[in-house]
């Protein structure tokens, strides 16, 4: 790539967006899987929703636990997110 190229920005790609994750319905919770990239791989996160009394509540889940693959870091991200919710309940939003 020439100098004048990279001055004025010729070849640059544009900044990737990661697509919104697709919830997984639990026990009535919804569950977004969403794995934060970090050194060395993926963090262990996700996203908690359910309507209580017609208000829809979120908690954001975030583990110290990481992973290699994104892929893998979803599944964990869903396994740890259920059994939070089947030790919290509804208290998860407390």
């Amino acid at each position: 790539m020439s100098l004048l190229s990279k001055l004025f920005g010729a070849g640059r790609s544009e900044p990737k967006t990661k697509p919104a994750p697709q919830p997984e319905d639990y026990k009535g919770f919804l569950i977004f899987p969403d794995p934060i990239a970090d050194t060395g791989g993926f963090r262990i996160a996700a996203r908690i929703e359910k309507e209580v009394g017609g208000e829809l509540k979120t908690h954001k889940m975030i583990r110290a636990d990481t992973v290699q693959s994104e892929d893998e870091a979803k599944k964990m991200s869903l396994r740890k997110a259920q059994v939070f919710i089947d030790q919290m309940g509804e208290g998860v939003f407390r």
